[in-house]
Formats: C-alpha cells, sequence, structure tokens
C-alpha cells in the first residue's frame, strides 16, 4: 500500500517536471520541442531546462503535505531527486 502511494506521487512529480519542461519550451523558446531538446543537448544547457522544470513539482508536493499525503509527497520528493541526478549527468557529459 505504502509502494502505490509513493509510486503515484513519483509518477506526479515526473508528469509535473514534464509538464515544467514543455511550458518552459513554449513559452521561452522560438523553436518547438523537438529542436529546442536537441539545440540544448547539443550546447550542454539540457540540465538547465529540467532544473526549470523541476520547479514546477513545488505544486503538487505542497497539496500533498497540505492533505497529508506524506507518502505522495515523498514520491514527488523522489521524482525531483531523479531530476537532480539526471542533471549531475547531463553537466559530466
Amino acid at each position: 500500500m505504502l509502494r502505490k502511494k509513493i509510486a503515484i506521487g513519483f509518477l506526479v512529480g515526473i508528469f509535473a517536471n514534464a509538464a515544467g519542461i514543455f511550458l518552459y519550451i513554449t513559452f521561452f523558446s522560438e523553436m518547438d520541442l523537438g529542436p529546442t531538446l536537441k539545440h540544448a543537448v547539443r550546447n550542454g544547457y539540457l540540465g538547465k531546462i529540467i532544473a526549470l522544470g523541476a520547479l514546477l513539482n513545488f505544486f503538487p508536493f505542497f497539496v500533498f503535505l497540505k492533505k497529508n499525503q506524506i507518502y505522495h509527497a515523498r514520491g514527488v520528493v523522489l521524482a525531483t531527486v531523479l531530476a537532480a541526478i539526471l542533471i549531475a549527468i547531463s553537466m559530466v557529459l
């Protein structure tokens, strides 16, 4: 039961991060999604885009805390940690 709650929070966190990336590219990039991501990989700023997308994880995290759904909030934190690991990997490459 606890794993299911954490998994739901993790999926919500991943979705929020992806939505944040999409919204950032939609509003602030002159190119479409695919070309922007390719350009980010080539020029080494993909980690920055992932970090900006991860800012959207604050919203579900605090909503889950407000509703006293601690394990869902832990899942969102795990998704944020995964984003941090991806950022660190993208900086090394």
